[in-house]
């Protein structure tokens, strides 16, 4: 994935939309189309839509049955014209799952997971937007997102990983670019640093726990940079970009 808008992208409203799409008994994309509307109830499902300016018309099977025909003019199969109001980012993501349909389906499948547990919404409703996760095309993308923040900030598997690097070193370090926020800040900063969760979100898994192995631990800048790229760029990635800049 190129950035954190494009892997957003492929979150609720695309994942699911062309596993619809791509299911060669999917139908016609029309209102009256059980799958359409059934599409519609999980969309309105998900935790992430705190302002709906339309409630009756928000995700409506109307407008789920619309943004299904703006993908039709990316479908070489498809001899009709579909319709006109689709954007760049649909026309990427389109062409990058035509052939990744597997992987896609389980995109959708984790996203689906979500709806159906009512604990796990509820954490994801109370983490907070970032620089990468407002523009307005990509929201439905936040929900693998934020499911990435939750598991990175799950209290009980953080502090062993932190008590894990503790008793290996002495120090909580970067494993990035090594730095030590104790030896900066001395006694102001014992005891603390960011933890990051390994796992892409495209391989995200809803009711898979966290082991230690998938968290690193990092400062906050590298955390940032990590995020910025967070489907293609790894710890071992940024820390040849922190040893080799270019």
């Amino acid at each position: 994935m190129k950035s954190c808008e494009t892997l957003n992208g492929i979150g609720t409203r695309s994942s699911l939309l062309w596993t619809y799409t791509f299911q060669p008994t999917g139908g016609r994309s029309t209102k009256k189309n059980p799958k359409i509307i059934e599409l519609s109830k999980t969309l309105n499902a998900l935790p992430i839509f705190e302002e709906r300016p339309d409630a009756e018309k928000f995700r409506n099977p109307n407008g789920v049955a619309t943004k299904l025909s703006n993908f039709l003019p990316f479908d070489e199969n498809y001899k009709g014209k579909g319709l006109d109001h689709n954007s760049k980012l649909d026309k990427e993501l389109f062409q990058e799952f035509r052939t990744q349909k597997p992987r896609l389906h389980k995109i959708a499948q984790q996203i689906k997971l979500v709806v159906s547990n009512s604990d796990l919404k509820e954490l994801i409703e109370a983490i907070e937007e970032d620089d990468e996760s407002r523009d307005d095309s990509v929201l439905e993308g936040q929900i693998l997102y934020r499911l990435h923040k939750v598991r990175e900030r799950e209290r009980k598997i953080v502090q062993r990983k932190k008590d894990q690097a503790l008793a290996q070193s002495g120090k909580l370090i970067c494993e990035a670019c090594e730095f030590v926020f104790a030896d900066f800040y001395g006694p102001l900063g014992v005891g603390f640093i960011e933890c990051h969760h390994r796992v892409p979100l495209s391989q995200f898994k809803v009711e898979k726990r966290t082991a230690l192995d998938d968290l690193a631990l990092v400062c906050s800048n590298c955390h940032r940079m990590l995020h910025k790229k967070i489907d293609a760029l790894s710890i071992e990635d940024l820390k040849m970009l922190v040893r080799y800049p270019r």
